[in-house]
């Protein structure tokens, strides 16, 4: 009996590793039969949410309706498609931005940005569904910059912020030429804060020196581990407040209605207080938005994804090719 047990370990073992061996394999032959046709720079995918919306309406039309309630229901939605099919429509195309601190979903938005400006006309609209709590100032500068592309271009754009879209995430947000809020989202924190340890008094207590070179008086002003000034506390303070300053003017000059004294404080307001405020102007969620605005415009998803290094390809359709055995 002990023979056997060791014989069917031995058997488990080789069969997990002969799996782990095919895994991989198979993840290799998906990159070569792939190869990286229309990925050398990423990839762009376009959905027709118009086809999305017709098709969760018909499933339920098909499970509610009776059989020649649906047959007339199809013909009449055939015919409304080919008379759509004649007809010049509107189109919005619809952008997605999830923030993080280093706003590392603008390489994706400036992408997108410029593939919807390559065709966009002035009677187009451009929606962003926005969903950020703000983080580092130049990373969002930078965001805010790509949507004022589309401004610049006299393209209409809508910010619809379902979650939040505070400090970094309403300085994207305020370029908008709309502003459109769930009942709880989370707008304004119209601020700028840095903050920092300093392990100075811990590294003295264990005799530990810390020695900092600079060429340039204020090259640092406060640091983790040397002794810091109040003239480097005061430097550091001074140009946070030049950094609100700037976020003020942006802020002010993209929404001149605001007051800002009222709202430029840091603090932020949910949906119902920010329309108050005046840091949105209409209380309405993105999907409430988008499907009204499918009755006259045809409405089209742009997300690009950019490449991915070879092993996160490779880990990717091996666990495809796992989900196949």
């Amino acid at each position: 009996m002990e023979f056997l047990s060791e014989y069917g370990m031995f058997l488990a073992k080789t069969a997990t590793l002969v799996v782990a061996m095919l895994v991989v394999i198979g993840g290799i032959v998906a990159l070569a039969r792939r190869g990286d046709h229309g990925d050398s720079r990423g990839r762009l995918d376009i959905r027709h949410l118009n086809e999305d919306y017709d098709g969760m309406a018909m499933a339920l039309k098909a499970a509610t309706l009776s059989k020649k309630a649906l047959k007339a229901t199809q013909k009449e939605h055939k015919a409304q498609e080919k008379q759509r099919s004649k007809t010049e429509r509107r189109r919005m195309f619809v952008l997605n931005f999830h923030g993080d601190l280093r706003a590392a979903a603008v390489a994706s938005l400036r992408e997108e940005v410029t593939a919807v400006l390559t065709i966009a006309q002035p009677e187009d609209e451009v929606m962003v569904r926005l969903e950020s709590a703000g983080g580092m100032v130049h990373a969002y500068g930078l965001a805010a910059a790509q949507l004022l592309r589309i401004r610049d271009r006299r393209v209409k754009l809508t910010v619809a912020v379902d979650k939040v879209a505070a400090s970094g995430g309403y300085l994207m947000a305020c370029v908008a030429d709309r502003i459109v809020a769930a009942p709880f989202a989370i707008l304004g924190s119209i601020g700028v804060i840095a903050q920092l340890p300093n392990f100075n008094r811990l590294l003295k207590k264990h005799d530990i020196d810390y020695e900092q070179f600079m060429a340039g008086e204020f090259k640092r002003t406060v640091t983790l581990f040397g002794e810091n000034t109040e003239k480097g506390r005061h430097k550091f303070q001074e140009e946070i407040e030049i950094t609100h300053a700037l976020f003020k003017d942006f802020v002010k000059t993209h929404r001149p209605q605001l007051d800002l004294d009222q709202v430029a404080t840091g603090e932020y307001w949910y949906g119902t207080k920010a329309l108050d405020c005046r840091l949105a102007d209409e209380l309405r969620t993105s999907d409430d938005y988008l499907l009204q605005a499918s009755a006259t415009a045809d409405l089209y998803e742009v997300t690009y994804t950019g490449k991915k290094p070879w092993l996160a390809r490779l880990m990717a359709h091996s666990g495809e090719a796992l989900g196949r055995f």
